[in-house]
């Protein structure tokens, strides 16, 4: 998720992703654990993009 979208989304919007996207974070330490990872940079995005949609809330506040 870019930037010019994060900051299109409305705050209820910006809390339902943040929620899908910490379970694909839980899905992905399991997958680590079970050396199943395609690609250990994902983890990188995924939280930089939790952190992305939290100061986009704190932002429209």
């Amino acid at each position: 998720m870019k930037k010019k979208d994060t900051k299109k989304l409305s705050p209820d919007q910006s809390i339902r992703e943040i929620q899908k996207l910490k379970k694909d974070l839980f899905n992905m330490r399991f997958k680590k654990i079970n050396g199943q990872i395609q690609s250990p940079a994902e983890f990188t995005k995924l939280k930089k993009n939790i952190a992305r949609l939290y100061s986009n809330i704190g932002n429209k506040k």
